[in-house]
């Protein structure tokens, strides 16, 4: 662009001065013509630097998930392939469920066979219950044919014998109770001992029976977004374990984010929502139109590890710079994770001269179309 306009005041210059000769070309009038250019051109950049801001190292960065089973287990199946995109939920890799179905299996077995036997014990003590309800229903109509039988005799129309085989019934009655009653006693004690120890035993069962379902649904690795299966190397045969430094593969997810660095004393117009325009080596010539999202006001020189020492001020320490995070409004442009490029951010100041900034930025989009080697 600087070029483009030099080459536009050279051209003026020969007009005013050689064709049309309006002015005469002397010492004083070649100062004028080689200091207005050098000045200009200064005072150009030096304020596109301020309002419209250019990094020369944009960036594409993407989400990496490292997918370890959370079980471990052979595989018989990998329904992907490397640099496929999936979608949420697809299915990665399947481990050999066998184990884990045994084991829920034998879980809901002694889960089933605590609680039989507690229904059991549950259903001793009711029969309990009902043979001593029975026996109390029996002695009250027992005690109730004594009184009859004493109304009769007292009035001399009953038999005593009636009367004490009544009463004799009466005692036996009761003695059957005390009977069932202490039956009673037992059975819901040793139903008290069992429940007690059972109901314990049924909670842990069944933790143990949810983990093992946990356990046996973890034998499917699912997709954790929408994204690439990279780095596929698993293989059915291959033993997988839940070893976070031994993944099966890598999955470069669909979301991503996209950075312009700047060195900080660029940053002091920009702000969110300001206009953008970035191209990357990627796509060369294509010009991606973005919005500021924020300037990220943290970078690791402002970070201080943890020591028995006192932080050092000596070295020779790169000049430190600021990330600005900007979000493309162009949704069908393929952004590649680790793609570089360069772009600059329009500011709310200086607008006039903002046109510039966008030629040499479009310039240098062409450009990337050369490659420059040898071989």
């Amino acid at each position: 662009m600087e070029i483009l306009l030099l080459a536009i005041y050279s051209f003026f210059v020969w007009l005013i001065f050689f064709k049309l000769k309006l002015l005469p070309w002397n010492f004083v009038s070649q100062v004028v013509v080689i200091t207005i250019p050098i000045i200009g051109l200064t005072v150009l950049i030096l304020l596109l630097n301020v309002v419209a801001p250019s990094s020369h190292d944009v960036r594409v960065i993407n989400y990496v998930v490292q997918i370890v089973p959370q079980v471990s287990g052979q595989v018989v199946e990998v329904p992907v392939q490397n640099n496929q995109f999936v979608k949420r939920g697809q299915v990665l890799l399947r481990l050999d469920s066998v184990p884990y179905v045994l084991k829920v299996q034998q879980l809901e077995a002694e889960l089933a066979n605590t609680e039989g036997q507690i229904g059991q014990a549950r259903e001793e003590l009711a029969a309990a219950q009902g043979s001593t309800a029975s026996l109390r229903a029996q002695l009250a109509l027992s005690e109730k044919r004594v009184q009859q039988h004493q109304e009769l005799v007292q009035a001399g129309a009953g038999n005593r014998f009636d009367l004490e085989a009544e009463q004799a019934d009466v005692e036996d009655t009761k003695a059957k109770i005390a009977g069932a009653t202490a039956d009673e006693a037992k059975v819901r004690k040793r139903l008290g001992a069992r429940a007690g120890g059972s109901q314990a035993e049924i909670a842990a069962t069944r933790a143990q029976l949810e983990q093992a379902r946990w356990d046996l649904s973890r034998t499917t690795v699912l997709a954790p977004a929408d994204g690439w299966a990279i780095n596929v190397q698993v293989r059915p045969g291959t033993m997988a374990v839940m070893v976070p430094v031994r993944p099966v593969m890598t999955f470069v997810e669909k979301e991503q984010q996209v950075y312009m660095l700047y060195t900080q004393n660029e940053l002091s117009k920009i702000k969110a929502h300001d206009e953008a325009e970035i191209s990357l080596n990627t796509i060369p010539g294509k010009i991606i139109k973005c919005r500021v999202l924020g300037v990220i006001w943290a970078q690791g020189q402002g970070q201080l590890t943890t020591s028995g020492e006192l932080p050092s001020t000596t070295g020779d320490l790169p000049p430190g710079r600021f990330a600005v995070q900007v979000e493309s409004e162009d949704s069908t442009v393929f952004l590649a994770a680790g793609a570089r490029g360069q772009g600059a951010i329009y500011t709310q100041h200086g607008r006039l001269i903002h046109l510039v900034r966008k030629v040499i930025v479009r310039i240098s989009a062409k450009l990337d179309y050369l490659i420059l080697k040898l071989h």
